[in-house]
């Protein structure tokens, strides 16, 4: 029984892992792109260490594999949203279809600081 959940635990790793590598490819634009991989790899990555955890199933590698899924779940999304944001303020345009841009006059293009809801409504009132 265990090494039938160890399979499927594994398996969905490497389907969630697949399906990161096709979103790179599918996607029509880098914020998509992020979106996609970091959730989707950080998922199957996460699983396939679980699996791993399961295999072994001794305390140091279980503790290991712990820590790098905690680990890996602090940091990717935390890092997609600096690359995201970085490329934001650099300029990388968003796809030709995008419907709505929820950061468009809503940062200070010098001091690259985000305006809360409440200065975003002075300065409307201001210009008005």
């Amino acid at each position: 029984m265990n090494e039938l959940f160890m399979i499927v635990v594994i398996s969905l790793g490497t389907l969630f892992i697949l399906l990161a590598a096709v979103g790179l490819v599918r996607m029509p634009d880098l914020y998509l792109r992020i979106s996609v991989t970091t959730k989707a790899a950080t998922l199957g990555v996460g699983l396939l260490l679980a699996g791993t955890a399961l295999y072994f199933f001794e305390v140091s590698t279980t503790t290991r594999a712990l820590a790098i899924i905690i680990f890996l779940f602090l940091t990717a999304p935390i890092g997609a949203h600096l690359i995201g944001r970085t490329s934001y303020f650099v300029g990388t345009p968003l796809w030709k279809r995008s419907v709505m841009d929820d950061l468009k006059g809503k940062y200070d293009k010098r001091t690259r600081e985000l305006m809360s809801s409440e200065e975003e409504q002075k300065r409307t009132e201001e210009q008005n």
